[in-house]
């Protein structure tokens, strides 16, 4: 398996997570609980995605701009949390804010998939792209344990 095979992976399961939230109505536990699994998903792949990903594209000029941006987004995704944190499950703008955080959480996935996975393709040796993988799911697997 490749960083981009872990990574897309990963990327379903928060598009699915996020798909299954925007569904949910008012301070239901539905919604709490698919909330708080949306929000640890993204904020642990972010962690282990950085990293054991960016970090290392960062060294290389041919991904540094890509990665720094993704990066950037990240911060992004996480202001968007913080003000669904800050935010009652049955107020009107709840919905709102979780529909912006689906919309932006998948332009960055998709971002990621169509232009960062193929610099990182042409700039990483194969024994990277399965040693990033190991790395990035071991990292995943202590984050989610807790």
């Amino acid at each position: 398996m490749t960083i981009f095979d872990a990574l897309r992976k990963d990327h379903d399961l928060q598009r699915d997570l996020l798909a299954r939230l925007i569904e949910t109505h008012g301070d239901s536990e539905e919604r709490d609980t698919l909330y708080k699994q949306v929000k640890h998903e993204l904020q642990h792949h972010a962690a282990a995605e950085e990293r054991t990903f960016y970090i290392p594209l960062m060294e290389l000029d041919l991904t540094q701009d890509k990665a720094r941006h993704s990066v950037a987004e990240h911060h992004e995704i996480d202001e968007l949390l913080e003000q669904l944190d800050s935010t009652e499950y049955s107020a009107s703008s709840w919905l709102t804010y979780a529909k912006q955080l689906q919309h932006l959480v998948t332009h960055h996935l998709d971002e990621e998939e169509q232009e960062v996975f193929q610099l990182a393709g042409r700039g990483l040796e194969n024994a990277q792209k399965t040693s990033f993988a190991d790395d990035y799911q071991e990292e995943m697997q202590r984050l989610r344990a807790g």
